[in-house]
């Protein structure tokens, strides 16, 4: 539950970030990078 709620929180502040338009590719990257680790704990968690 905790991690669905992380992942809806990331989504909320990647659009919050988009809608800014400031650094749109460091943000961009490092969303990425914060869902590369998301997946690794799932995967590790299932």
């Amino acid at each position: 539950i905790a991690v669905i709620l992380v992942i809806i929180w990331l989504i909320g502040f990647v659009f919050q970030g988009f809608d800014y338009g400031n650094s749109n590719l460091i943000h961009a990257l490092l969303v990425i990078a914060i869902i590369a680790i998301l997946l690794k704990v799932i995967n590790r968690a299932s």
